[in-house]
């Protein structure tokens, strides 16, 4: 006790959350306002004590303007943990004003019970803030470690309010008759703030190592939360000693200004966590109050820090003289220092790391779609968004990274050489709004989004040109295969079979003169014709086998294996089955004939393998050889086809030796094909 006074569920909006916030927005104030009064009407003589009323009127407007906020998005615990403080911290204070006014006007009207609320008010919220809260920041207490640290929490600030409730009269509000209960009291006290202390640390362990080990998205402000407790835990360490040891260790004013230095650092951190640093509807005087009371912070430790330090080493006068010149010559560079990592905490990234971001994002983005997905979440994530979107003409290219309802859109115009290519919208978080800094942001990158989304267009429009001169490709493939077919390879065989039916005709006359030499003439005639027509349907088969047109790939192939057999290449085809469309097998088949075509001309090998492997997600199909390797020709008509056929599919194909044997490495094509899901 300090002197003179002896798992987590998401935000849910709704209607309790803003009056709460409001009633207490109105009671702090209040109450904060009275307390003032009746310091000032009181004018009490200067003592110690007088501090830690101090720190209660502090905790209660601090803690009561950080629940404001908090309750005004929805009814999370933080928020009413910090209420509770915040009350608690305006009551204590108001009841010590009151006592003062007793003290300087005995005949003032002044309860015993209200007056002592100063000793019990504040400790609830205020314990719960310290031993609790962190717990549960910022996804919840989901580890069977919080959870019991939770309940730990929750058991040790139930006896101490306990054990301050029960203080003998005027202080507590219960005073205990019984004297066992009294001794059992006297022997409990002691260890109350040497517990909160260590409770404090290990909060504090439990912030560092989820820094450590939890998702990006929930790191932000952890680091902050972890130095707020241990300052916290430190401001308490003078008052748990006196326990130990009677004689004070430092001067009675030193534990209050400690604390007061510590709320000024930890409450700004807690609500950083909370928000996840999704500030965009907090005021600038917010984010200046918390440059102010982390400066506070920094300048109260340091100095208090500066004078024990330098006490021991020159006299008193000297040291405080030296300590006060050495705070201004550090408080410019310090709030540079704190300014540039508040407006980071605040308000996100600024447009150098966005870019960044985009950039090291783009790295791994293939395609149109691909390139404006990363662009969208890069924002989204730098910018802590709720949703954003880039839409243009073609549905196919717009994207949208993020979901839920975030509050007022912003749209940006996406322009190139004056014409409007796209529109990018974003949606800061519900109940908050995109501020004038992150504007100028969307303004600075638009140019920069806008061309990337042209450039997508572009890409998308030339995949799908690829793709229809492709399928105009096959089809006139699947025309020419039927032209040969039916026109050609039947012409032929009727024409074989009249010179046929002409040399029966002659049979009966080879006995006069040149006859029988015309008859020789029409067999040979007739049988190169029926070479050719059967040449004439061999071609018309390889040029496109009528199975691919139900996207029989696997058959196909099989098809294709025994045609280069009889020119003497070996082909083993390896695979399963799997069902694809027309212009998919088609391509793929395409991209195989070229493969074992040049395999056949220029690899000088004997044997290759074709394999077809899928999965659920993609197909990917090899044609390995073991010839002399894909550096000996250079890449010509046939490669770039095979290209073509790749990406009009929107398939990877690479093309690069099949070992790393620097004898006979061979070659080797890889064709990687997504698959829609069924």
């Amino acid at each position: 006790m300090r002197p003179g006074s002896h798992a987590q569920a998401p935000a849910t909006p709704g209607r309790s959350g803003p009056i709460a916030a409001w009633a207490l927005l109105t009671l702090t104030g209040t109450l904060g306002a009275a307390a003032v009064t009746g310091a000032a009407l009181a004018r009490p003589a200067w003592q110690p004590t007088l501090l830690y009323a101090l720190v209660d009127l502090t905790d209660g407007l601090v803690y009561g303007a950080i629940g404001w906020l908090l309750l005004r998005r929805g009814t999370h615990p933080a928020g009413w943990i910090v209420a509770a403080a915040g009350a608690g911290g305006t009551v204590a204070a108001a009841a010590t004003s009151w006592a003062l006014l007793a003290q300087r006007w005995p005949h003032c009207w002044a309860p015993p019970q209200a007056l002592s609320a100063a000793g019990w008010a504040w400790l609830p919220g205020f314990y719960a803030f310290m031993v609790v809260l962190p717990w549960l920041l910022p996804a919840g207490a989901t580890s069977r470690t919080a959870r019991t640290a939770v309940a730990a929490g929750t058991a040790f600030i139930a006896i101490a309010e306990i054990c301050v409730l029960t203080a003998p009269a005027p202080y507590g509000l219960l005073p205990l008759d019984d004297p066992g209960l009294r001794a059992l009291r006297r022997l409990v006290l002691p260890w109350v703030e040497p517990v909160l202390v260590l409770l404090c640390l290990a909060a504090a362990a439990g912030v560092h190592l989820r820094r450590r080990v939890a998702p990006a998205t929930q790191r932000p402000g952890l680091g902050w939360l972890t130095i707020g407790l241990i300052l916290l835990a430190l401001a308490f360490v003078p008052l748990a000693a006196r326990w130990i040891r009677p004689q004070p260790l430092l001067p009675a004013t030193v534990p209050p200004l400690l604390m007061l230095a510590a709320q000024t650092c930890y409450p700004a951190a807690v609500l950083v966590v909370v928000l996840r640093q999704q500030l965009w509807g907090i005021t600038l005087t917010v984010r200046r109050t918390i440059v102010w009371g982390l400066l506070t912070a920094l300048a109260v430790a340091g100095y208090l820090s500066t004078v024990t330090l330098l006490g021991t080493l020159v006299p008193a006068g000297q040291s405080q003289v030296l300590c006060t010149a050495l705070l201004a010559a550090a408080f410019a560079p310090l709030r540079h220092w704190v300014q540039r990592r508040v407006d980071v905490l605040v308000h996100g990234q600024p447009a150098g790391p966005v870019i960044r971001q985009v950039g090291d994002r783009l790295r791994g983005a293939q395609r149109g779609a691909d390139v404006l997905h990363a662009v969208a979440g890069a924002i989204r994530s730098s910018l802590r968004l709720q949703q954003v979107t880039i839409t243009t003409d073609d549905a196919a290219l717009s994207v949208r990274s993020g979901t839920g309802a975030g509050g007022r859109p912003v749209s940006v115009p996406l322009r190139v050489r004056g014409r409007e290519v796209g529109r990018l919208q974003v949606w800061p978080p519900a109940g908050e709004r995109l501020d004038g800094r992150g504007a100028e942001v969307l303004a600075d990158l638009s140019p920069v989004v806008a061309a990337l989304t042209d450039l997508a267009t572009t890409h998308h429009h030339l995949a799908q040109a690829r793709q229809d001169v492709a399928r105009a490709r096959d089809e006139e493939r699947r025309r020419l295969r039927r032209d040969l077919h039916d026109g050609l390879s039947p012409a032929l065989s009727g024409a074989g079979l009249a010179l046929s039916a002409a040399g029966n005709l002659l049979a009966p006359h080879r006995h006069l003169p040149g006859v029988a030499d015309a008859a020789a003439l029409l067999t040979h005639v007739t049988a190169d014709l029926t070479r050719h027509g059967d040449d004439v349907r061999t071609l018309a088969r390889d040029l496109l086998p009528p199975m691919l047109d139900e996207g029989a790939l696997l058959a196909a192939l099989h098809r294709l294996r025994e045609r280069y057999a009889a020119a003497g290449l070996t082909v083993d085809v390896v695979g399963c089955a799997a069902t694809l469309s027309e212009d998919t097998a088609t391509a793929i088949y395409g991209i195989v004939a070229e493969a074992l075509h040049n395999v056949h001309r220029h690899a000088h090998a004997r044997h290759c393998v074709v394999r077809v492997q899928a999965t659920a997600a993609e197909l990917e199909v090899t044609v390995i050889d073991r010839g002399i390797g894909a550096g000996a020709a250079r890449p010509g008509l046939g490669t770039r086809s095979m290209r073509e056929r790749a990406h009009g599919i929107g398939a990877d194909l690479t093309v690069g030796p099949a070992t790393d044997h620097p004898g006979r490495p061979g070659t080797r094509v890889r064709l990687t094909v997504p698959l829609a899901p069924a």
